[in-house]
């Protein structure tokens, strides 16, 4: 029989391997609701946002043509907001697609290459601003500061993104074209550190293995410089702990030479600080400090559609998740932790509905 000392000895090996391989005490995600929205099932829909003030959830909800808000504590909906063109079998004229909130407003991208500002109180859309292109109006982003909200056409040629003041009047500050953009353009956010925006392209002058991150200077209304990244197809874009941005790869997706990869680089270099393997094929991307987790939607791997879970202070993937169907959408609550995800009615786990998933 094993002495208590030699057992106590074995039992702190053990331990510091866990503790070398980053897993020890990692909280598993897991699924703990299902909320449905009223209306149709889900089965198309876009981008998700957590309202971090209210911890109210928004989603782009195109089988309803409508933004469905969602109270994130108690889960409930609170709110399905309609006037939106829906889908109708061409996802570059459908929407709603990009959603943000900012003071008492929503502000949703459509499919008509225009944004819809909504009233949060009244719950009714009370401008439309066009961008002037033929396609959907798409992500987006806002620089609280200067008061400048960015929004991407990305499904134009060549797509182009618009800088509009927030300000009554809603005022077009600047159009910016890109041209060496060769396969569209993806997710914007602001990095406050430097007063900025920075925004994932996939693709640049045509090589497919060659994207980057645009910084964009919000007065200027010019992009400044373009980070460049390798082997990965740049889609979606967070701000992680310190000045690490986590890349939602599409690498790995069904028409992708690439393998599968997640990536972390510092946003100020471009370095890159971590590839996490066998988690790519991805769109939308979130991270929850309350957790310290990176949440990736790896729609497009090659045994399924998941939910890759990533410690985000060892940058090892933790868990894939399964979710079926094209769920491309994620976002995370730092009130509570908990974590969003759209599953779609065609090949998901619920029928179309709103997967709720927490660590505790």
């Amino acid at each position: 029989m094993m002495s208590y000392k030699l057992k106590s000895l074995a039992l702190l090996g053990s331990l510091f391997s866990c503790v070398l391989t980053g897993h020890v005490g990692a909280a598993e995600l897991k699924m703990i609701s299902k909320v449905q929205v009223p209306g149709a099932p889900l089965d198309s829909f876009d981008i998700s946002y957590v309202d971090q003030k209210t911890n109210r959830y928004y989603l782009a909800d195109r089988t309803n043509k409508a933004v469905d808000i969602v109270d994130g504590t108690t889960e409930k909906v609170v709110g399905q907001i309609p006037g939106f063109v829906g889908f109708d079998k061409d996802n570059d004229t459908a929407g709603p697609n990009g959603v943000l909130v900012i003071g008492d407003e929503a502000w949703a991208g459509d499919g008509d290459s225009s944004v819809k500002v909504i009233d949060l109180k009244s719950q009714t859309i009370v401008d439309t601003i066009k961008t002037g292109g033929k396609n959907r109006a798409d992500e987006m982003a806002y620089d609280p500061k200067h008061h400048v909200f960015l929004v991407t056409n990305d499904a134009d040629d060549p797509p182009f993104v618009t800088l509009i003041s927030t300000k009554p009047g809603h005022k077009i500050l600047k159009k910016i074209v890109f041209n060496d953009a060769t396969d569209g353009i993806e997710q914007p956010i602001y990095y406050a550190p430097k007063g900025i925006f920075l925004m994932t392209v996939p693709e640049i002058k045509g090589d497919k293995s060659t994207g980057g991150i645009a910084m964009i200077d919000p007065l200027k209304g010019e992009v400044t410089n373009v980070m460049k990244v390798s082997n990965c197809t740049p889609a979606g874009l967070a701000r992680g702990p310190g000045k690490n941005l986590v890349i939602g790869c599409n690498a790995g997706g069904k028409k992708s030479t690439l393998k599968p990869v997640t990536l972390i680089v510092n946003a100020d270099s471009g370095a890159v600080v971590a590839s996490v393997p066998d988690m790519g094929a991805a769109d939308e991307v979130a991270y929850s400090a309350k957790n310290g987790q990176y949440y990736i939607s790896g729609r497009q791997m090659p045994n399924g559609p998941v939910l890759g879970v990533i410690d985000a202070k060892t940058n090892t993937l933790l868990q894939s998740i399964p979710t079926g169907g094209n769920a491309h959408s994620v976002a995370a609550s730092d009130v509570n932790g908990h974590v969003f995800v759209p599953l779609p009615k065609t090949g998901g786990p619920c029928g179309g509905c709103i997967g709720v998933y927490s660590t505790q």
